[in-house]
């Protein structure tokens, strides 16, 4: 049996019992153990600020750029074992668990690119200097410089690797240490990616600590220098905005939660085309990877009413071949829901659904599986339903199904009908609009705008070469107003502006202008 540890003050500390079971979804089998109860987490938070935070200081964005970079071709060499590791615990397919771990390590080489151009100091100026009296001596300027605290990260399940990582990367460039704690479930492969880094010797002292279980005590400590970035279901976040760190401290808090992300085809799209084909292949990738267990996954697909028939038709034959069971298994495409409590929210939330819409495909109650014990695992079948009122289906536009379900939903082609349907999901991280007519590209983005925190649009230009709908790039924003947290991730420099003080500089602009 495999022992999980936290990683806190620079050494592996394991807590007491009673330990919580780390599960292979797939099997059910038990795959390792771990608790935190009576570790001190005042003691890590306060490692972080007086060690972590000055070594990493020490370095400069050009030293974090080159810690950055060692540290995404550390966990490269191992993409193999990790791979495993995920596709035990994690019950992801091969592409599902490289999904995870590539962007972990392509994030990290991201930043340790962007920290290459920074210089070697600690200070980022934001805008340009400004005179400020009839002098020209006297000027102003904003100063960004690292926030002298913690950077707490707290994860979802779905990603161990991507999600840790991501923000880590971000942290760290900026010039603050983190202290990061992933969901237990499924917390494995985070420790082994970790194990890998502090055996290397790469991290400097106190800038990276693991939290391998339960949170406990660790965010009643945060304080007006320190940050929390939290993943995960918006009632953990309402609770955590309302934590002392950030009402009485103004801890920095930025939330990324619960997402109804929408699917759109434009009016003109035809079928057989290439954007059509696009359409039909993103919203069967996004039911299926992960088994649709994505904050961007695309939970309404929002379609012209006379296309509609043609619509589920194409994605109820793609839904037919898609194979669920045993991840380890080539020929399997999905794999099973992460926990069992995730298996019955999925149950419960597709009878919901079901009231306001009807199942056309999938059957929530059962699923045929390849290469599994009878009756082991957590498995979900992949479940379209259609409603025929999409404004009245109430229901589709205020519960996310965290699994392979998604509705279909008809409006009537114009862009004020598309918008509102796609408002009504209370804000998303993203949203995809596929379409060949420009002029209600033109329309539409603007007016999606307000209500995603990223749009992809997808014209017969770009409908074979472009990312995928659900892909988070690093270099472009990663959050959503609304139900989906209303926070920003990511966005290239933007990322460490949330880590950083900006602090505005008024004085002899020969002075100022020496600083960086």
């Amino acid at each position: 049996m495999t022992r999980i540890e936290s990683y806190l003050n620079d050494t592996w500390q394991s807590g007491r019992e009673p330990m919580i079971a780390l599960v292979n979804p797939a099997t059910e089998e038990t795959l390792a153990e771990t608790s935190t109860q009576g570790l001190d987490f005042t003691a890590a938070l306060a490692f972080a600020r007086d060690v972590g935070g000055p070594s990493l200081r020490a370095l400069g964005f050009e030293g974090r750029s080159t810690l950055l970079e060692e540290m995404s071709r550390l966990l490269y060499e191992q993409r193999e074992r990790l791979i495993e590791i995920s596709i035990a615990n994690g019950g992801n397919t091969r592409g599902d668990a490289k999904f995870d771990i590539d962007g972990a390590t392509g994030a990290l080489t991201y930043y340790s690119r962007l920290g290459s151009q920074l210089g070697t100091g600690n200070a980022l100026w934001d805008g340009e200097s400004e005179q400020l009296a009839r002098s020209p001596r006297f000027h102003g300027r904003h100063l960004m410089v690292p926030l002298r605290g913690a950077a707490v990260h707290v994860g979802a399940f779905n990603f161990p690797a991507w999600g840790t990582f991501e923000k880590a990367a971000v942290a760290l460039l900026a010039g603050v240490p983190v202290v990061s704690k992933p969901a237990t479930s499924s917390c494995l492969l985070t420790w082994e990616m970790t194990r890998i880094l502090v055996e290397s010797g790469v991290l400097p002292a106190g800038s990276f600590q693991l939290v391998a279980g339960s949170a406990g005590d660790l965010l009643a400590g945060l304080g007006g220098q320190d940050t929390l970035a939290f993943t995960g279901s918006a009632d953990t976040a309402a609770r955590l905005r309302a934590g002392a760190g950030p009402v009485r401290e103004s801890t920095r808090i930025n939330i990324e939660a619960d997402s109804l992300n929408a699917a759109l085809l434009g009016p003109s799209v035809e079928t057989g085309t290439t954007v059509w084909d696009a359409f039909i292949r993103a919203v069967v990738s996004e039911m299926t990877q992960k088994a649709g267990q994505k904050c961007t996954a695309i939970r309404r697909i929002i379609v012209p009413t006379s296309q509609i028939d043609n619509v589920q038709e194409a994605l109820c034959a793609e839904l037919a071949e898609v194979k669920v069971g045993n991840p380890a298994l080539e020929e399997v495409r999905m794999g099973p829901l992460a926990t069992a409590d995730q298996l019955e929210d999925y149950r419960a939330g597709v009878a919901s659904l079901a009231e306001q819409a009807r199942i056309v495909f999938g059957d929530p109650t059962r699923v045929d599986t390849l290469g599994v014990p009878a009756g082991k695992g957590y498995f979900a079948a992949p479940v379209l339903l259609r409603a025929e009122n999409a404004l009245a289906a109430h229901e589709v536009h205020r519960r996310e199904v965290f699994g392979p379900v998604a509705t279909l939903l008809p409006y009537d082609g114009s862009v004020a009908e598309a918008v509102e349907i796609v408002a009504r999901g209370g804000g998303s991280l993203v949203s995809s609009v596929f379409a060949t007519d420009r002029d209600f590209l033109s329309s539409v983005l603007p007016e999606l705008a307000p209500y995603n925190g990223r749009i992809l649009a997808i014209d017969p230009k770009v409908a074979e070469v472009a990312t995928p709908h659900g892909t988070v790039l690093p270099s472009v924003v990663h959050g959503g107003p609304g139900r989906a947290g209303g926070g920003e991730e990511l966005g290239g420099r933007r990322g460490l502006s949330f880590y950083m003080q900006r602090s505005g500089l008024t004085g002899n602009r020969a002075l100022i202008d020496k600083i960086v």
